[in-house]
Protein backbone atom coordinates (compact mmCIF):
# COMPACT_ATOMS: atom_id res chain seq x y z
CA UNK A 1 0.00 0.00 0.00
CA UNK A 2 3.19 2.24 0.55
CA UNK A 3 4.38 1.85 -2.55
CA UNK A 4 1.13 2.31 -4.32
CA UNK A 5 0.19 5.58 -2.86
CA UNK A 6 4.31 6.68 -3.37
CA UNK A 7 3.67 6.08 -7.17
CA UNK A 8 0.37 7.70 -6.86
CA UNK A 9 1.42 11.12 -5.27
CA UNK A 10 4.45 10.87 -7.97
CA UNK A 11 1.68 10.44 -10.80
CA UNK A 12 0.05 13.44 -9.41
CA UNK A 13 3.06 15.38 -8.51
CA UNK A 14 4.59 14.66 -11.91
CA UNK A 15 1.09 15.77 -13.46
CA UNK A 16 1.05 18.97 -11.87
CA UNK A 17 4.42 19.88 -12.37
CA UNK A 18 4.03 19.11 -16.78
CA UNK A 19 0.35 21.40 -16.11
CA UNK A 20 2.57 24.36 -15.07
CA UNK A 21 5.60 23.48 -17.83
CA UNK A 22 2.28 24.33 -20.66
CA UNK A 23 2.72 27.84 -21.64
CA UNK A 24 0.13 30.45 -20.38
CA UNK A 25 -1.57 32.31 -22.97
CA UNK A 26 -1.87 35.70 -23.85
CA UNK A 27 -3.72 36.80 -26.89
CA UNK A 28 -4.25 40.82 -27.20
CA UNK A 29 -6.85 41.70 -29.98
CA UNK A 30 -6.78 45.33 -30.79
CA UNK A 31 -9.33 47.36 -32.76
CA UNK A 32 -8.39 48.44 -36.17
CA UNK A 33 -5.00 48.76 -35.43
CA UNK A 34 -2.83 49.86 -39.12
CA UNK A 35 0.58 47.98 -39.07
CA UNK A 36 1.57 51.41 -41.06
CA UNK A 37 1.46 53.45 -37.59
CA UNK A 38 3.84 50.80 -35.40
CA UNK A 39 7.03 51.44 -35.72
CA UNK A 40 8.49 47.73 -35.60
CA UNK A 41 6.66 47.90 -38.95
CA UNK A 42 9.01 50.82 -40.05
CA UNK A 43 6.32 53.19 -39.55
CA UNK A 44 7.60 56.74 -38.78
CA UNK A 45 4.39 57.81 -37.68
CA UNK A 46 4.69 57.26 -34.06
CA UNK A 47 6.72 55.13 -31.76
CA UNK A 48 4.61 51.49 -30.61
CA UNK A 49 7.53 50.81 -27.64
CA UNK A 50 5.49 48.24 -26.27
CA UNK A 51 3.85 46.25 -29.34
CA UNK A 52 7.75 46.98 -30.56
CA UNK A 53 8.94 45.29 -27.29
CA UNK A 54 6.86 41.94 -28.25
CA UNK A 55 8.50 41.77 -31.51
CA UNK A 56 12.47 42.61 -30.16
CA UNK A 57 11.58 39.59 -27.55
CA UNK A 58 10.08 36.95 -30.42
CA UNK A 59 8.82 37.36 -33.59
CA UNK A 60 7.17 39.89 -36.37
CA UNK A 61 5.14 38.67 -38.96
CA UNK A 62 5.50 40.73 -42.15
CA UNK A 63 3.07 38.65 -43.77
CA UNK A 64 0.01 38.08 -41.67
CA UNK A 65 -3.39 38.17 -43.02
CA UNK A 66 -7.22 37.90 -42.26
CA UNK A 67 -9.84 35.87 -43.49
CA UNK A 68 -12.66 38.95 -43.69
CA UNK A 69 -11.67 42.15 -43.13
CA UNK A 70 -14.17 43.19 -40.40
CA UNK A 71 -14.45 43.08 -36.38
CA UNK A 72 -16.69 40.57 -35.59
CA UNK A 73 -16.37 38.24 -37.87
CA UNK A 74 -12.52 38.37 -37.55
CA UNK A 75 -13.15 37.69 -33.78
CA UNK A 76 -15.04 34.35 -34.74
CA UNK A 77 -12.51 33.42 -37.03
CA UNK A 78 -9.91 33.45 -34.09
CA UNK A 79 -11.68 31.71 -31.77
CA UNK A 80 -13.29 29.25 -34.10
CA UNK A 81 -10.53 28.51 -36.57
CA UNK A 82 -12.96 28.49 -39.41
CA UNK A 83 -13.73 30.59 -42.28
CA UNK A 84 -17.13 33.21 -41.71
CA UNK A 85 -19.44 30.65 -44.09
CA UNK A 86 -18.15 27.70 -41.92
CA UNK A 87 -18.91 29.80 -38.34
CA UNK A 88 -21.55 31.41 -39.72
CA UNK A 89 -20.14 35.60 -38.86
CA UNK A 90 -19.96 36.75 -41.67
CA UNK A 91 -21.02 40.60 -41.21
CA UNK A 92 -21.74 42.83 -38.41
CA UNK A 93 -25.23 43.89 -39.79
CA UNK A 94 -26.99 40.59 -39.79
CA UNK A 95 -24.61 38.00 -37.54
CA UNK A 96 -24.90 36.62 -34.14
CA UNK A 97 -22.56 34.12 -33.09
CA UNK A 98 -23.46 30.35 -32.39
CA UNK A 99 -21.19 29.98 -29.41
CA UNK A 100 -22.09 26.45 -28.83
CA UNK A 101 -20.09 25.41 -31.54
CA UNK A 102 -16.00 24.84 -30.47
CA UNK A 103 -13.15 27.11 -30.09
CA UNK A 104 -9.77 26.92 -29.28
CA UNK A 105 -10.83 28.62 -26.00
CA UNK A 106 -13.37 25.73 -25.14
CA UNK A 107 -10.45 23.25 -26.03
CA UNK A 108 -7.98 24.29 -23.90
CA UNK A 109 -10.85 24.92 -20.72
CA UNK A 110 -11.04 21.13 -21.75
CA UNK A 111 -7.60 20.10 -21.50
CA UNK A 112 -7.01 22.08 -17.99
CA UNK A 113 -6.48 25.58 -19.20
CA UNK A 114 -8.64 28.80 -16.83
CA UNK A 115 -9.52 31.29 -19.30
CA UNK A 116 -10.72 34.55 -19.40
CA UNK A 117 -12.01 37.16 -22.11
CA UNK A 118 -12.11 40.84 -20.98
CA UNK A 119 -12.72 43.81 -23.16
CA UNK A 120 -14.18 43.83 -26.76
CA UNK A 121 -15.99 41.03 -27.40
CA UNK A 122 -18.79 42.15 -30.48
CA UNK A 123 -20.21 38.85 -31.46
CA UNK A 124 -23.94 39.95 -30.31
CA UNK A 125 -23.76 36.66 -27.78
CA UNK A 126 -23.19 35.54 -24.31
CA UNK A 127 -19.34 34.38 -24.49
CA UNK A 128 -19.20 30.56 -23.78
CA UNK A 129 -16.06 28.13 -22.31
CA UNK A 130 -14.43 31.27 -20.30
CA UNK A 131 -14.26 30.59 -16.63
CA UNK A 132 -14.45 34.61 -16.47
CA UNK A 133 -15.78 36.98 -18.98
CA UNK A 134 -16.46 40.91 -18.63
CA UNK A 135 -17.05 42.54 -22.37
CA UNK A 136 -18.46 45.34 -23.53
CA UNK A 137 -21.69 45.63 -25.20
CA UNK A 138 -21.22 45.94 -28.87
CA UNK A 139 -18.60 48.31 -29.95
CA UNK A 140 -18.77 49.97 -26.60
CA UNK A 141 -17.59 53.25 -25.05
CA UNK A 142 -14.40 54.99 -24.54
CA UNK A 143 -15.36 57.11 -21.90
CA UNK A 144 -16.87 55.51 -18.85
CA UNK A 145 -18.33 52.75 -20.45
CA UNK A 146 -20.60 49.81 -19.64
CA UNK A 147 -19.88 46.05 -19.22
CA UNK A 148 -21.80 43.20 -19.86
CA UNK A 149 -21.03 40.82 -16.25
CA UNK A 150 -21.21 36.77 -16.01
CA UNK A 151 -24.77 37.55 -13.74
CA UNK A 152 -26.36 38.93 -16.63
CA UNK A 153 -26.15 42.73 -15.15
CA UNK A 154 -24.90 45.62 -16.89
CA UNK A 155 -22.05 47.47 -14.85
CA UNK A 156 -20.87 51.38 -15.20
CA UNK A 157 -16.99 52.07 -14.91
CA UNK A 158 -15.57 55.34 -14.62
CA UNK A 159 -12.58 56.23 -16.56
CA UNK A 160 -10.99 55.60 -19.67
CA UNK A 161 -11.96 52.12 -21.55
CA UNK A 162 -8.26 51.08 -22.68
CA UNK A 163 -7.25 51.57 -19.00
CA UNK A 164 -10.26 49.98 -17.51
CA UNK A 165 -9.84 46.66 -19.52
CA UNK A 166 -5.86 46.57 -18.13
CA UNK A 167 -7.22 47.22 -14.81
CA UNK A 168 -9.99 43.94 -14.87
CA UNK A 169 -7.03 41.98 -16.73
CA UNK A 170 -4.63 42.40 -13.93
CA UNK A 171 -7.86 41.87 -11.34
CA UNK A 172 -8.23 38.53 -13.43
CA UNK A 173 -4.57 37.47 -12.94
CA UNK A 174 -4.27 38.60 -9.47
CA UNK A 175 -7.07 36.30 -8.75
CA UNK A 176 -6.43 33.25 -10.83
CA UNK A 177 -6.05 29.53 -9.81
CA UNK A 178 -2.40 29.79 -10.17
CA UNK A 179 -2.08 25.62 -9.72
CA UNK A 180 -3.45 26.01 -13.59
CA UNK A 181 -1.80 27.61 -16.86
CA UNK A 182 -4.17 30.73 -17.78
CA UNK A 183 -5.15 31.67 -21.60
CA UNK A 184 -6.12 35.74 -21.56
CA UNK A 185 -7.93 37.19 -24.21
CA UNK A 186 -7.50 41.26 -23.82
CA UNK A 187 -10.27 43.03 -26.49
CA UNK A 188 -9.50 46.47 -26.82
CA UNK A 189 -11.92 48.90 -28.20
CA UNK A 190 -9.14 51.04 -29.45
CA UNK A 191 -8.30 52.45 -32.14
CA UNK A 192 -11.86 52.20 -33.52
CA UNK A 193 -13.95 54.78 -35.05
CA UNK A 194 -14.60 57.62 -33.73
CA UNK A 195 -11.48 57.82 -32.01
CA UNK A 196 -11.53 59.18 -29.11
CA UNK A 197 -8.48 59.32 -26.93
CA UNK A 198 -8.17 59.48 -23.28
CA UNK A 199 -8.09 63.19 -21.86
CA UNK A 200 -3.98 62.52 -21.34
CA UNK A 201 -3.67 61.96 -24.78
CA UNK A 202 -5.22 65.22 -26.05
CA UNK A 203 -3.27 67.30 -28.75
CA UNK A 204 -0.12 64.67 -28.05
CA UNK A 205 0.42 64.99 -32.09
CA UNK A 206 -0.70 68.49 -32.80
CA UNK A 207 2.63 69.71 -33.63
CA UNK A 208 4.10 66.62 -35.76
CA UNK A 209 2.48 67.13 -39.92
CA UNK A 210 1.72 63.90 -41.52
CA UNK A 211 2.76 63.94 -45.10
CA UNK A 212 -0.23 62.81 -47.80
CA UNK A 213 0.53 59.20 -48.75
CA UNK A 214 1.50 59.20 -52.61
CA UNK A 215 -1.94 58.06 -53.55
CA UNK A 216 -4.04 59.91 -51.49
CA UNK A 217 -5.87 61.67 -54.63
CA UNK A 218 -6.13 58.20 -56.35
CA UNK A 219 -9.08 58.64 -59.00
CA UNK A 220 -9.68 54.69 -59.07
CA UNK A 221 -9.34 54.77 -62.98
CA UNK A 222 -9.33 51.02 -63.71
CA UNK A 223 -11.17 49.56 -60.41
CA UNK A 224 -14.78 50.15 -60.73
CA UNK A 225 -15.46 48.94 -57.05
CA UNK A 226 -12.99 51.29 -55.43
CA UNK A 227 -14.50 53.95 -57.14
CA UNK A 228 -18.30 53.77 -56.25
CA UNK A 229 -16.77 53.25 -52.33
CA UNK A 230 -18.05 55.32 -49.62
CA UNK A 231 -15.10 55.78 -47.22
CA UNK A 232 -12.77 58.65 -48.25
CA UNK A 233 -11.75 61.06 -45.51
CA UNK A 234 -12.39 63.97 -48.08
CA UNK A 235 -16.41 63.46 -48.34
CA UNK A 236 -17.08 60.50 -45.92
CA UNK A 237 -15.00 61.42 -43.13
CA UNK A 238 -17.65 63.68 -40.87
CA UNK A 239 -16.49 66.98 -39.25
CA UNK A 240 -18.70 66.29 -35.95
CA UNK A 241 -18.64 62.22 -35.32
CA UNK A 242 -15.08 61.91 -36.26
CA UNK A 243 -13.47 65.46 -36.42
CA UNK A 244 -15.49 66.90 -33.27
CA UNK A 245 -15.42 70.20 -34.63
CA UNK A 246 -19.73 71.75 -34.29
CA UNK A 247 -20.22 68.31 -31.80
CA UNK A 248 -24.19 68.46 -31.43
CA UNK A 249 -25.91 65.66 -29.61
CA UNK A 250 -27.22 63.67 -32.33
CA UNK A 251 -23.85 63.01 -33.89
CA UNK A 252 -23.77 60.55 -30.31
CA UNK A 253 -20.00 60.20 -30.10
CA UNK A 254 -20.19 59.39 -26.23
CA UNK A 255 -19.84 63.33 -24.78
CA UNK A 256 -22.92 62.74 -22.30
CA UNK A 257 -21.00 59.58 -20.73
CA UNK A 258 -18.25 62.15 -19.54
CA UNK A 259 -18.02 63.66 -16.24
CA UNK A 260 -17.36 66.90 -15.63
CA UNK A 261 -13.46 66.71 -15.71
CA UNK A 262 -13.13 64.95 -18.82
CA UNK A 263 -16.35 67.15 -20.64
CA UNK A 264 -13.90 70.35 -19.57
CA UNK A 265 -10.71 69.13 -20.71
CA UNK A 266 -12.68 67.31 -23.76
CA UNK A 267 -14.22 71.04 -24.38
CA UNK A 268 -11.15 72.94 -23.80
CA UNK A 269 -8.80 71.00 -26.48
CA UNK A 270 -11.66 71.22 -29.10
CA UNK A 271 -12.71 74.46 -28.86
CA UNK A 272 -9.32 75.38 -29.70
CA UNK A 273 -9.36 73.27 -32.62
CA UNK A 274 -12.88 74.17 -34.20
CA UNK A 275 -12.06 78.30 -33.38
CA UNK A 276 -8.66 77.28 -36.00
CA UNK A 277 -10.71 75.94 -38.27
CA UNK A 278 -12.89 78.45 -38.42
CA UNK A 279 -10.86 81.04 -38.72
CA UNK A 280 -8.58 79.59 -41.77
CA UNK A 281 -12.03 79.19 -44.01
CA UNK A 282 -10.94 76.07 -45.83
CA UNK A 283 -12.01 74.65 -48.96
CA UNK A 284 -11.64 71.91 -51.97
CA UNK A 285 -8.18 69.94 -51.40
CA UNK A 286 -7.05 72.33 -48.68
CA UNK A 287 -9.84 71.45 -46.60
CA UNK A 288 -9.39 67.72 -47.17
CA UNK A 289 -5.53 67.96 -46.16
CA UNK A 290 -6.65 69.20 -42.86
CA UNK A 291 -9.61 66.36 -42.74
CA UNK A 292 -6.60 64.36 -43.06
CA UNK A 293 -3.95 65.90 -40.10
CA UNK A 294 -7.25 66.11 -37.96
CA UNK A 295 -7.84 62.24 -38.40
CA UNK A 296 -4.25 61.16 -37.91
CA UNK A 297 -3.66 63.05 -35.01
CA UNK A 298 -6.91 61.53 -32.94
CA UNK A 299 -6.40 58.03 -34.50
CA UNK A 300 -2.18 58.07 -33.46
CA UNK A 301 -3.94 59.80 -29.61
CA UNK A 302 -5.94 57.04 -29.24
CA UNK A 303 -3.33 54.42 -30.51
CA UNK A 304 -1.29 56.13 -26.94
CA UNK A 305 -3.71 55.00 -24.95
CA UNK A 306 -3.78 51.31 -26.25
CA UNK A 307 0.00 51.35 -26.26
CA UNK A 308 0.23 52.50 -23.04
CA UNK A 309 -1.87 49.75 -21.54
CA UNK A 310 -0.09 47.25 -23.41
CA UNK A 311 3.22 48.23 -21.49
CA UNK A 312 1.40 47.69 -18.42
CA UNK A 313 0.02 44.04 -18.89
CA UNK A 314 3.65 43.07 -20.16
CA UNK A 315 5.47 44.50 -17.40
CA UNK A 316 2.67 42.77 -14.90
CA UNK A 317 4.09 39.41 -16.67
CA UNK A 318 7.63 40.64 -15.74
CA UNK A 319 6.78 41.92 -12.14
CA UNK A 320 4.81 37.92 -11.50
CA UNK A 321 7.68 36.11 -12.84
CA UNK A 322 5.26 34.94 -15.78
CA UNK A 323 7.32 36.23 -18.71
CA UNK A 324 9.17 32.99 -19.21
CA UNK A 325 6.53 30.55 -19.23
CA UNK A 326 3.92 32.85 -21.10
CA UNK A 327 3.09 33.07 -25.19
CA UNK A 328 1.92 36.83 -26.33
CA UNK A 329 0.74 37.59 -28.84
CA UNK A 330 -0.54 41.17 -30.29
CA UNK A 331 -2.49 41.49 -33.32
CA UNK A 332 -5.01 44.14 -34.59
CA UNK A 333 -8.62 42.11 -36.19
CA UNK A 334 -7.76 43.61 -39.42
CA UNK A 335 -5.49 45.96 -41.18
CA UNK A 336 -6.73 49.61 -41.62
CA UNK A 337 -6.33 53.13 -43.97
CA UNK A 338 -4.16 55.83 -42.79
CA UNK A 339 -4.96 57.52 -45.82
CA UNK A 340 -4.06 55.76 -48.58
CA UNK A 341 -6.27 55.70 -51.70
CA UNK A 342 -8.10 59.04 -49.94
CA UNK A 343 -9.20 55.99 -47.54
CA UNK A 344 -9.72 55.47 -43.49
CA UNK A 345 -11.49 51.98 -42.92
CA UNK A 346 -10.93 48.51 -44.02
CA UNK A 347 -13.04 45.71 -45.64
CA UNK A 348 -11.22 45.45 -48.21
CA UNK A 349 -9.17 42.45 -49.89
CA UNK A 350 -6.36 45.38 -50.96
CA UNK A 351 -3.07 45.26 -49.15
CA UNK A 352 -3.64 47.93 -45.65
CA UNK A 353 -7.20 46.38 -45.08
CA UNK A 354 -6.29 42.85 -45.47
CA UNK A 355 -3.33 42.76 -44.07
CA UNK A 356 -2.80 42.94 -40.21
CA UNK A 357 -0.39 43.25 -37.85
CA UNK A 358 1.13 40.71 -35.77
CA UNK A 359 3.85 39.95 -33.04
CA UNK A 360 4.34 37.05 -30.86
CA UNK A 361 6.92 36.37 -28.03
CA UNK A 362 7.12 32.35 -27.07
CA UNK A 363 10.31 32.27 -24.89
CA UNK A 364 12.32 29.32 -25.46
CA UNK A 365 10.46 28.32 -29.06
CA UNK A 366 11.13 31.53 -30.92
CA UNK A 367 14.16 33.14 -30.63
CA UNK A 368 13.69 36.69 -30.00
CA UNK A 369 14.37 39.19 -32.95
CA UNK A 370 13.04 37.36 -35.29
CA UNK A 371 11.23 37.72 -38.54
CA UNK A 372 8.73 35.74 -39.93
CA UNK A 373 8.08 36.32 -43.91
CA UNK A 374 5.91 33.28 -44.52
CA UNK A 375 2.04 33.91 -45.12
CA UNK A 376 -0.31 33.25 -42.07
CA UNK A 377 -3.65 34.34 -41.21
CA UNK A 378 -5.60 34.90 -38.38
CA UNK A 379 -7.16 31.29 -39.16
CA UNK A 380 -4.19 29.89 -38.01
CA UNK A 381 -4.05 31.56 -34.22
CA UNK A 382 -7.12 28.92 -32.58
CA UNK A 383 -4.50 25.72 -34.01
CA UNK A 384 -1.19 27.47 -33.58
CA UNK A 385 -2.12 28.29 -29.69
CA UNK A 386 -3.59 24.54 -29.06
CA UNK A 387 -0.66 23.04 -30.68
CA UNK A 388 1.52 24.97 -28.50
CA UNK A 389 -0.89 23.57 -25.44
CA UNK A 390 -0.27 20.45 -26.14
CA UNK A 391 -4.24 20.17 -27.24
CA UNK A 392 -5.23 18.26 -30.21
CA UNK A 393 -6.51 19.98 -32.66
CA UNK A 394 -10.09 19.44 -33.75
CA UNK A 395 -10.26 18.57 -37.36
CA UNK A 396 -12.80 21.03 -38.35
CA UNK A 397 -10.37 24.37 -37.60
CA UNK A 398 -9.85 25.20 -41.32
CA UNK A 399 -6.68 27.20 -39.86
CA UNK A 400 -3.03 25.33 -39.66
CA UNK A 401 -0.72 26.11 -36.67
CA UNK A 402 2.36 28.01 -38.11
CA UNK A 403 4.73 26.82 -35.31
CA UNK A 404 6.23 24.71 -38.09
CA UNK A 405 6.95 27.56 -39.65
CA UNK A 406 8.92 29.47 -37.04
CA UNK A 407 10.37 26.57 -35.68
CA UNK A 408 11.75 25.00 -38.93
CA UNK A 409 10.73 27.85 -41.46
CA UNK A 410 8.31 25.21 -43.22
CA UNK A 411 5.71 27.16 -45.55
CA UNK A 412 2.00 26.36 -44.04
CA UNK A 413 0.52 28.43 -46.98
CA UNK A 414 1.16 28.91 -50.95
CA UNK A 415 -2.12 31.06 -51.29
CA UNK A 416 -4.75 32.67 -49.49
CA UNK A 417 -8.29 32.94 -49.65
CA UNK A 418 -10.59 35.87 -48.52
CA UNK A 419 -14.16 36.77 -48.54
CA UNK A 420 -15.64 39.78 -47.52
CA UNK A 421 -19.40 39.84 -46.95
CA UNK A 422 -20.94 42.79 -45.76
CA UNK A 423 -22.97 44.78 -48.84
CA UNK A 424 -23.69 48.55 -47.21
CA UNK A 425 -21.93 50.25 -45.28
CA UNK A 426 -19.54 52.44 -46.87
CA UNK A 427 -20.78 50.68 -50.13
CA UNK A 428 -17.66 48.44 -50.73
CA UNK A 429 -18.82 45.42 -52.88
CA UNK A 430 -18.67 41.81 -51.52
CA UNK A 431 -15.49 40.12 -52.83
CA UNK A 432 -13.76 37.07 -52.68
CA UNK A 433 -9.99 36.22 -53.85
CA UNK A 434 -6.72 34.56 -53.47
CA UNK A 435 -3.38 36.00 -52.84
CA UNK A 436 0.01 34.52 -53.47
CA UNK A 437 3.50 35.88 -52.57
CA UNK A 438 3.50 38.07 -55.33
CA UNK A 439 0.11 37.99 -57.87
CA UNK A 440 -3.85 38.63 -56.32
CA UNK A 441 -7.07 38.04 -58.05
CA UNK A 442 -10.15 39.63 -56.56
CA UNK A 443 -13.79 38.92 -57.70
CA UNK A 444 -16.59 41.26 -56.80
CA UNK A 445 -19.84 40.72 -56.94
CA UNK A 446 -23.63 42.09 -56.22
CA UNK A 447 -22.87 45.77 -56.53
CA UNK A 448 -20.04 45.58 -58.59
CA UNK A 449 -19.35 42.55 -60.78
CA UNK A 450 -15.64 42.85 -61.57
CA UNK A 451 -12.53 41.08 -61.82
CA UNK A 452 -9.08 42.83 -60.48
CA UNK A 453 -5.43 41.43 -60.70
CA UNK A 454 -2.06 42.81 -59.11
CA UNK A 455 1.47 42.09 -59.68
CA UNK A 456 2.52 42.96 -56.28
CA UNK A 457 5.92 43.01 -57.02
CA UNK A 458 5.75 45.81 -59.65
CA UNK A 459 3.03 47.54 -58.23
CA UNK A 460 2.28 47.56 -54.38
CA UNK A 461 0.48 49.54 -53.92
CA UNK A 462 -2.59 48.74 -56.36
CA UNK A 463 -3.25 51.09 -58.61
CA UNK A 464 -3.19 49.69 -61.51
CA UNK A 465 -5.78 46.14 -62.42
CA UNK A 466 -4.35 44.15 -65.17
CA UNK A 467 -7.11 41.80 -65.64
CA UNK A 468 -7.77 41.12 -68.87
CA UNK A 469 -3.95 42.07 -70.37
CA UNK A 470 -2.61 39.67 -72.34
CA UNK A 471 0.62 39.93 -70.87
CA UNK A 472 -0.79 38.43 -67.76
CA UNK A 473 -3.37 36.09 -68.95
CA UNK A 474 -0.64 32.76 -67.67
CA UNK A 475 -0.64 34.02 -63.94
CA UNK A 476 -4.46 35.09 -64.45
CA UNK A 477 -5.38 31.41 -65.49
CA UNK A 478 -3.11 29.79 -62.69
CA UNK A 479 -4.67 32.36 -60.29
CA UNK A 480 -8.01 31.21 -61.10
CA UNK A 481 -7.79 27.96 -60.71
CA UNK A 482 -6.00 28.37 -57.31
CA UNK A 483 -9.15 29.95 -56.25
CA UNK A 484 -10.96 27.42 -57.44
CA UNK A 485 -9.36 24.61 -55.41
CA UNK A 486 -9.21 26.99 -52.00
CA UNK A 487 -12.76 27.65 -52.52
CA UNK A 488 -13.80 23.63 -52.80
CA UNK A 489 -11.27 23.45 -49.88
CA UNK A 490 -12.90 25.23 -47.68
CA UNK A 491 -15.91 24.98 -48.74
CA UNK A 492 -17.69 28.08 -49.94
CA UNK A 493 -20.69 27.08 -51.54
CA UNK A 494 -21.59 30.67 -52.31
CA UNK A 495 -18.10 31.83 -54.02
CA UNK A 496 -18.60 28.09 -55.99
CA UNK A 497 -22.08 29.25 -56.77
CA UNK A 498 -20.91 32.53 -58.22
CA UNK A 499 -17.74 31.50 -59.99
CA UNK A 500 -20.23 28.75 -62.00
CA UNK A 501 -22.30 31.49 -62.64
CA UNK A 502 -19.69 34.18 -64.26
CA UNK A 503 -19.42 33.62 -67.71
CA UNK A 504 -15.96 35.55 -68.25
CA UNK A 505 -14.66 32.24 -66.83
Amino acid sequence: MQKIFFWLLLLFCSGAISAQKRPNILLIVSDDHAYQAISAYGSKLMQTRNIDRIAHGGVIFKNAFVTNSLCGPSRAVILTGKYSHVNGFKDNDHSRFDGSQDSFIKELQKNGYQTSWIGKWHLETTPQGFDFWQVLPGQGSYYNPDFLMMDGSKKRIDGYVSNIIEDISENWLDHRDTRKPFCLVIGHKATHRNWLPDTADLGKFDHQSFPLPHDFFDDYTGRKAASMQDMTIAKTLTMDYDLKIGTNDKADIGLKRMNPAQRKRYDDYYKKIADDFDARKLSGKALTEWKYERYMRDYLSTAIGLERNIGRVLDYLDTHGLSKNTIVIYMSDQGFYMGEHGWFDKRWMYEESFRTPMVMRYPGVVKPGSTCSGLVMNLDIAPTLLDAAGVQIPKDMQGKSFLPLLKKNMPIHDALYYHYYENGTHSVSPHFGVRTKQYKLICFYEKVNSWEFYDLKTDPHEMHNVYGKKEYEPKIALLRKRLKELIDQYGDKEALTILQEDKSL
